[in-house]
């Protein structure tokens, strides 16, 4: 019986379900952003790079190799450095990194003037007026 009420008392805390709001809200955000950067972003850098697409930029090493596709079709390829990709992931995270930095500054400051706003407790009251009067001795 111990476990379950100890579970239960895990699970429906204030702290996990903001936790469990945030990861939502952080997957939505991310969608948004991962959104904006292949249909915005990408593009932009890809027209100013001369390339269609960042993932086509690539450094090719090595030899060709003869292989089949999914539809039994010989074609040859080439092993690449595809930094191109790894542009956009460097991009990507950047920007992602950002606004989430941004979003954190927000709600840090709702937290923050909220915090400054509350009136203080009983006890707090209470430990202040002590403090004053014992610093009037």
């Amino acid at each position: 019986m111990g476990f379950i009420q100890d579970f239960k008392e895990f699970a429906f805390k204030g702290n996990l379900i903001d936790m469990a709001v945030g990861i939502v809200m952080g997957t939505a955000v991310a969608g948004v952003v991962k959104s904006f950067l292949e249909n915005i972003i990408t593009p932009l850098i890809a027209v100013v790079a001369g390339v269609p697409d960042l993932s086509s930029m690539k450094y090719p090493i090595g030899g060709e190799i003869e292989t089949t596709n999914a539809a039994g079709e010989v074609i040859m390829e080439q092993a690449a450095i595809k930094y191109g990709t790894f542009i956009s992931g460097v991009i990507d995270f950047a920007i992602l990194a950002f606004v989430i930095f941004i979003a954190l500054k927000v709600a840090s400051s709702f937290m923050k003037a909220s915090a400054e706003d509350a009136e203080p407790s009983d006890e707090v009251k209470l430990l202040t007026e002590i403090r004053d009067s014992l610093g009037n001795r």
